[in-house]
């Protein structure tokens, strides 16, 4: 196995400086060249089918079958003309990975002829074998029928693989009950509960405001590591992340990595992605080294919610591609080296109007300014009243790994702010208006005159979980291989429920007669108040904080298992059902599926320590001991006294007892694994491998990294991180 190796070791190093940069065109002249845009639909539909799909759109409506039928004729018209062949709904199960079902456009005829056949119904609505997908109960394995709904929110694109070209269509995937199984569907519901409850609250400072659509931009982390080296390691292959390794003499130490310059294998990879990523609508702006070896970030512009997220997972999906014709594989796992830092996906989250007024923006009047305080108040409150929910909302097997480890933010949710802000909150909480007020102008005395911020009116806090960034609420806790629109719908629909709530309760108090503008002040001045526990300043990664936290009754859940209790309580339930996003029954189904999730990422690391344990490493520690005991042996044939090979008995006894301790423990491990199987409960059973599982797994990684460190360099049998992070 070690030759193994070490070819795969040389083959990483033959393929420095083989890749050459090549940027020849102009971004401009490529982008969205694979992207079924409102330019292409208005040259390939009739021009009154164009302008009521333009009216469909501005007004939310339903797309009529005739309008489908337009579409879809345009569509496959374009599709073909650009060589596909095949169409596919493109959807988001919960498994974590998108999934498509391929079907040809061909379609023969009696005659023995052939023709290209797309209609509205095959656009609208596909049939995917629901029972194949993550259901938590909701179907069972007998019952097939699922569906696939076309989103016309988002662009149908052109994807191209492997020589074929496939037109993708963005749709969300129900039960053949009506249940979401996808995370497309709540989303959605979660992004129009907001849009109403924000317009509502708008329109106390400006009638014209008729829309209001949630921006997202998500920086994207990643690691590369030479395609060879990857295939050489079983544990990176079925896990994701290195089980064990002991960590390489320079690491991430030095800092010299950070923005550094980017080696020329890498950057031709980037460049490739970013050529592909424009085609498909994908607006990526940024690429730099990050602060591990080997870890990269891209980053686009921001975009509606929607359309980003599916973005950011076709993007992910594109990584994996591009990277194999570099001879890459791309590591999206949030910690796939224990001792450097991992990769996170930022959400950089606002709130946009019709008339193009961003409501997280301060603005240069009082008036302006209320609106601004109004809207971030009322985040801050949501998520103050809510922060167990957006924490499990960002809970993995994977993000349990990153989440406190003092390179990420916390398990404990808290806002940072900056102290401008927190200055401007402090005085409007103790600002003194009268209840009565006879001249209006008064009124603004009670209200600072916050000035026109700039996008860093503040140092930025690497240690917050959910912290403002000059015009936007960046919720850095999500895990680089999540789907953003697990948080996003809790953010959208947390949000939403506390700009409803607002609009009550200031309602209430003008139709008792308060001004307007005095009864929103008195309800943001509550909500301050009533928030500011969430509101953190300082090191996150402090024990002093986790101390302070405890006193603020501030939640501070570090695992996966127990996190997700709280979409199971009646708060959430009655919250998700209320506005429509999640019924009881979708609820209580994602648990299942996110904890099942859990506990199989477990039992599959679980399996491969034991397999590695046995059949590679314990064989290649016992080869390098009988070298040892050999070379002994001679020595004291030869008549040299102990002293002379007193070392190498001690290296002896030292393997023995790691090489007995690893198998010991793979075997207690799986003794553990087995207990937890058994159990029918499974919340019970993801506790069970969190708590019982586990926690072998340190015991384990432990003494292989001490024979790592014993063993012959020759005979050791899969990569280690120094070849891992530094062969390019």
């Amino acid at each position: 196995m070690s030759e193994l190796r070490f070819k795969a070791v040389e083959t990483a190093i033959s393929r420095l400086n083989n890749n050459k940069t090549q940027e020849t065109h102009k971004p401009s002249s490529y982008y969205c060249k694979n992207v079924f845009t409102t330019a292409k639909m208005k040259e390939y539909l009739p021009k009154n089918a164009y302008a009521e799909l333009m009216e469909t759109i501005d007004e939310g409506k339903a797309i009529s079958h005739d309008l489908a039928e337009h579409i879809s004729q345009a569509m496959k018209s374009w599709a073909i003309s650009n060589g596909v062949t095949h169409y596919t709904h493109w959807f988001q199960p919960l498994t974590g990975a998108t999934a498509e079902k391929h079907d040809a456009f061909f379609e023969p005829q009696s005659d023995g002829t052939a023709i290209d056949k797309f209609t509205a119904s095959a656009l609208v609505q596909q049939e995917p074998d629901a029972s194949s997908f993550p259901s938590g109960g909701i179907r069972n394995t007998f019952e097939a029928r699922g569906y696939t709904g076309w989103d016309p929110s988002s662009p149908a694109f052109i994807f191209e693989t492997g020589g074929s070209k496939t037109l993708c269509i963005p749709t969300i995937f129900i039960s053949y009950t009506g249940e979401a199984l996808d995370y497309k569907a709540p989303l959605l519901k979660a992004v129009n509960a907001l849009d109403k409850a924000a317009v509502d609250v708008a329109n106390f400072f400006d009638k014209s405001i008729t829309k209001v659509n949630a921006s997202l931009g998500i920086e994207q982390e990643y690691f590369l590591v030479d395609l060879a080296l990857f295939n050489a390691r079983p544990d990176l292959q079925l896990t994701g992340r290195t089980l064990f390794g002991h960590m390489s003499a320079k690491g991430q130490q030095l800092e010299d990595h950070y923005f550094g310059a980017i080696p020329e294998r890498v950057l031709a990879f980037m460049v490739d992605l970013e050529q592909e990523a424009l085609k498909l609508g994908i607006p990526l702006k940024t690429r730099h080294n990050e602060v591990a070896p080997s870890q990269f970030e891209c980053a686009p512009m921001f975009e509606e919610i929607n359309l980003a997220i599916d973005h950011n997972q076709l993007l992910l999906n594109l990584m994996d591609q591009v990277a194999l014709r570099h001879k890459f594989k791309v590591l999206i796992h949030e910690k796939p080296y224990k001792d450097i830092n991992g990769s996170g996906k930022h959400n950089n989250w606002s709130m946009i109007t019709n008339t193009g007024v961003n409501l997280l923006s301060p603005g240069k009047t009082p008036k302006n300014n209320l609106m601004f305080l109004t809207f971030f108040v009322n985040v801050i409150k949501a998520v103050h009243d809510n922060a167990d929910l957006l924490r499990a909302s960002i809970a993995s097997a994977a993000n349990d790994h990153r989440l406190g480890a003092n390179e990420a933010p916390p398990a404990i949710i808290s806002i940072f702010l900056g102290s401008q802000l927190n200055a401007v909150l402090d005085e409007v909480e103790t600002a003194r208006v009268a209840k009565k007020v006879k001249n209006e102008t008064l009124l603004w005395h009670g209200i600072p005159k916050i000035p026109e911020l700039q996008l860093d009116n503040t140092d930025r806090n690497r240690t917050s979980p959910f912290a403002f960034t000059g015009n936007k609420f960046e919720l850095r806790a999500v895990g680089s291989s999540a789907n953003s629109a697990s948080p996003m719908t809790v953010l959208s629909a947390i949000v939403a429920n506390q700009l409803i709530e607002f609009k009550v309760e200031v309602d209430k108090q003008i139709k008792k007669g308060t001004k307007k503008d005095l009864a929103l002040l008195n309800v943001v001045r509550k909500y301050i108040k009533e928030s500011k526990a969430i509101r953190f300043e300082g090191n996150g990664y402090s024990k002093e904080w986790e101390e302070e936290a405890m006193k603020r009754g501030l939640s501070n859940i570090k695992t996966t298992p127990k996190a997700l209790d709280v979409y199971v309580s009646e708060k959430t339930i009655e919250l998700f059902n209320r506005l429509g996003v999640l019924t009881k029954r979708e609820s209580e189904a994602r648990h299942e599926i996110l904890l099942e999730n859990y506990y199989k990422k477990i039992q599959i690391e679980a399996r491969v320590y034991g397999e590695i344990v046995n059949s590679l490493i314990a064989p290649a520690a016992l080869d390098y001991q009988n070298e040892l005991i050999a070379n002994v042996k001679g020595l004291k044939e030869i008549g040299l006294k102990a002293d002379a090979y007193s070392s190498q008995v001690d290296l002896i006894e030292r393997i023995s007892t790691h090489v007995n301790t690893i198998l010991t423990e793979a075997e207690a491990m799986r003794q553990e694994r087995k207990k937890a199987n058994v159990l029918e409960d499974i919340r019970e059973k993801a506790i069970a491998y969190d708590e019982q599982v586990k926690p072998y797994f340190d015991k384990i990684r432990y003494h292989i990294n001490k024979l790592e460190q014993i063993v012959d360099d020759r005979k050791w049998p899969l990569p280690k991180l120094r070849e891992l992070l530094f062969v390019r």
